[in-house]
């Protein structure tokens, strides 16, 4: 059976550096994992590799889409597996890098396959909340109770979703949920970084800081100029929703002071990257390497190298 190696871990963790020479020395190439630099023009606040990075080992799903599109799990998986196709048939390992827990749960194990997004469902569902809050939590209730109990209340983007299934298919999300996806048929060799938690959050304040002196602000500003900001729950795939530009535009829309947005940002990725050991907690096979208190590249790939070459 042919090989995928992936390498996963939380945002800010190190994995873009390392991933790179294990590419190198593996003579292959990377395909992203990222559910955020699939879109084009957000560089920066996505930590998206650079043009010289990738001038060194050529990667893959990345600036796939524009930021006004929305993009699935399932559709990640249409447009991957080809991809996987195409190294393997080269003779090549593939090396899939990133933090989005549900791509590579697509890819390893399999996901629920629910109806497609229907807008106008989804705008007359959040018109039903406006006028009158909580009613979509007790609609769901009683259309899936099982749903429900697994949602908070205050969660709409995820109300309107379970209730737009029902709709549809009059079924409940939670019967889609039981019944999985076929995983991709490869053997996957699943590698973790991981760090201390409080060494991870201070490089994830360190490299928002940086984010911001490497002109973060002006790429959210071109990105609104293009696409404009919103905070409705109805289109929850939005690319201006990632952390990072939700805060950024709302400072740039008079919502938020700067420091505000800044300080929003380094709260909000501290959450998702303690969200992310949570779901990877969950992934079978993972070797996990700690690399507390190791900035060397060289260093942390020496670890990687000796389950990646075995």
């Amino acid at each position: 059976m042919n090989k995928v190696i992936i390498l996963l871990g939380p945002t800010g963790v190190g994995k873009t550096e390392v991933s790179i020479l294990l590419a190198k020395a593996l003579d292959t190439e990377i395909i992203s994992a990222d559910s955020m630099q699939i879109y084009k023009g957000m560089d920066i606040g996505t930590a998206k590799p650079s043009r010289e990075q990738r001038e060194k080992v050529r990667h893959h799903m990345i600036d796939i889409v524009e930021p006004s599109e929305s993009y699935s799990a399932g559709r990640y998986i249409e447009d991957v597996t080809p991809v996987i196709e195409e190294l393997h048939r080269r003779g090549k390992i593939p090396i899939v890098a990133g933090g989005t827990g549900l791509y590579i749960k697509a890819m390893t194990r399999g996901i629920f396959s629910g109806p497609s997004a229907d807008w106008k469902l989804r705008e007359e569902l959040a018109s039903l909340e406006e006028g009158q809050d909580g009613s979509l939590y007790s609609y769901l209730q009683e259309l899936d109770s099982e749903a429900a109990s697994k949602i908070m209340p205050a969660d709409t983007r995820r109300i309107i979703r379970a209730l737009e299934i029902c709709l549809k298919t009059r079924k409940g999300i939670s019967e889609f949920q039981k019944k999985l996806t076929t995983p991709l048929p490869y053997k996957f060799i699943k590698i973790g970084l991981r760090r201390d938690r409080k060494e991870l959050y201070k490089m994830v304040e360190e490299r928002v800081d940086k984010m911001i002196e490497n002109g973060f602000v002006e790429e959210v500003k071109k990105l609104i100029a293009i696409h404009p900001f919103t905070h409705s729950p109805i289109h929850p795939f939005t690319a201006l929703q990632a952390i990072g530009y939700k805060e950024i535009a709302m400072y740039l829309n008079g919502e938020i002071p700067f420091e505000d947005a800044i300080r929003l940002i380094k709260r909000n990725t501290k959450r998702y990257a303690k969200r992310q050991f949570t779901w990877f907690k969950k992934e079978e096979d993972i070797r996990w390497i700690d690399i507390t208190g190791i900035q060397d590249v060289n260093e942390i790939f020496r670890r990687l190298w000796l389950i990646a070459d075995g």
